[in-house]
C-alpha cells in the first residue's frame, strides 16, 4: 500500500528526473491517489490511477526505477482508469507541482465532483461493502454538502449521459446519500 507521503515522493522524483532531462509530464491522477493527496480521505491506496501525457519512454523508465529504488509494485502508476473517464472531465492543477517550460511535472486532479462522479461510475459490483468506493462517495457527498438523492444523480450526469448510468449506480449512490443525509440529522452518541 502507497500513503500520501509514499506518493509524493514517487511524483517528487518523477518531477526531478523530469527536470533534469528537461521533459514536461502532464500526469492526471485519480482515485484513491487523488482522494489521499487532495482531501486527505485516504490513508493508503494499492496504487495510482493516472493519465499521462508526455514522452512515455522517459516516464516508463523512470516509473520504473522509482518501483526498483522504494520496492513497489512495478505498476504503482497505471492508467487503468481511462475506463472511467468522461469526455467532460473537469480538472484543477496541484500547487506544488507545476512543472515549467524547461521540465518538470505538471500533476492534475479531479474537482471533488468529477471524482465523485467517477467513484460512484466506478462503484464495485459486490455491493456496499466492496472495495473503498462507498466511504469514498460518502466522504466526497459531505465535501459537496449533498442535501438530496436527486443532486447526487444530476452531479452524475453532469459528466456521464444519463443513459449510460447503470441501475446499479443509481440505486447505490441513493443508498449511499440516503446514509449520509440520516447520519446529518442523527446525532452520535
Amino acid at each position: 500500500m502507497l500513503s500520501k507521503i509514499d506518493i509524493l515522493r514517487g511524483l517528487d522524483r518523477i518531477d526531478q528526473e523530469a527536470r533534469r532531462a528537461g521533459v514536461v509530464v502532464d500526469l492526471a491522477i485519480y482515485g484513491g491517489a487523488a482522494l489521499a493527496i487532495t482531501f486527505d480521505l485516504r490513508q493508503a491506496t494499492r496504487d495510482v490511477d493516472a493519465v499521462v501525457s508526455g514522452d512515455p519512454a522517459f516516464l516508463r523508465r523512470v516509473v520504473a526505477e522509482v518501483a526498483a529504488d522504494y520496492g513497489w509494485p512495478p505498476d504503482w502508476l497505471n492508467d487503468g482508469v481511462k475506463g472511467f473517464l468522461s469526455a467532460h472531465e473537469k480538472l484543477q492543477a496541484v500547487g506544488q507541482f507545476q512543472g515549467s517550460g524547461q521540465g518538470g511535472l505538471r500533476l492534475y486532479v479531479p474537482t471533488p465532483e468529477y471524482l465523485f462522479a467517477m467513484k460512484a461510475m466506478a462503484m464495485r459490483t459486490g455491493g456496499l461493502g466492496a472495495g473503498n468506493d462507498v466511504p469514498d462517495i460518502e466522504a466526497l457527498a459531505e465535501i459537496l454538502q449533498l442535501k438530496q438523492v436527486g443532486e447526487a444523480l444530476a452531479l452524475i450526469e453532469d459528466f456521464y449521459p444519463a443513459g449510460q448510468i447503470p441501475a446499479k449506480v443509481r440505486f447505490g449512490v441513493e443508498e449511499i446519500i440516503q446514509r449520509v443525509i440520516a447520519r446529518r440529522v442523527t446525532p452520535s452518541p
